[in-house]
């Protein structure tokens, strides 16, 4: 039997158009990116994100209204390190490919935020076997001035309570903890 391999045609060249990035988003999730919205409080909430990087404002949107009942120096930490997993996804998975995404899943626990990203897994298609986990590790050495790559990962070891990640590379999750109480934090003995 022949088999056909039926590719589609290319997407035709579509004008390039500004719109406000909030016309992207469900009116149902509208409140995700609005601080201000009366369904502000909540116990989890979840969003998926498409591949551009163009897209990064409104993840700091959503990152910043999670901890939006919280000080000025944990929203803009925990919208730092959350920002460091979106940027980690794009660049690392196939999440950063075209029609990529990726999801963060927010949940308000007593004494902090946990946020977990979920990507599209590793661009080179290397998955992990059955009964196998292959985890991150940070690269302390990352946080050097000079340092090209490998700083996202490093701040959020150095800045979250903890973090850690399934250890499956067809389908990384990435998550970190940051208490409420930045006491002894890095972030606040920061000359």
């Amino acid at each position: 039997m022949l088999a056909i391999a039926l590719t589609p045609p290319p997407m035709p060249s579509l004008p390039e158009v500004t719109l406000p990035l909030g016309e992207l988003v469900p009116r149902r999730c509208r409140h995700y990116f609005n601080p201000h919205a009366r369904r502000a409080h909540y116990n989890v909430r979840s969003y998926e994100f498409g591949s551009s990087p163009q897209l990064m404002p409104l993840v700091r949107a959503f990152l910043d209204t999670s901890a939006a009942e919280r000080d000025t120096d944990y929203r803009y930490l925990f919208t730092l390190l959350g920002s460091e997993l979106a940027a980690n996804a794009l660049t690392y998975s196939r999440s950063g490919r075209p029609f990529g995404t990726f999801t963060f899943r927010c949940e308000r626990r007593r004494t902090g935020l946990h946020l977990t990203c979920t990507d599209q897994g590793d661009p080179s298609g290397r998955t992990t076997p059955d009964g196998r986990r292959d985890h991150l590790t940070a690269d302390p050495a990352s946080l050097n001035a000079i340092a090209e790559s490998g700083r996202g990962l490093a701040l959020v070891d150095a800045l979250a309570t903890s973090w850690g990640d399934n250890g499956i590379a067809d389908h990384r999750q990435v998550w970190f903890f940051l208490a409420y109480d930045l006491t002894g934090n890095p972030w606040t003995t920061a000359a």
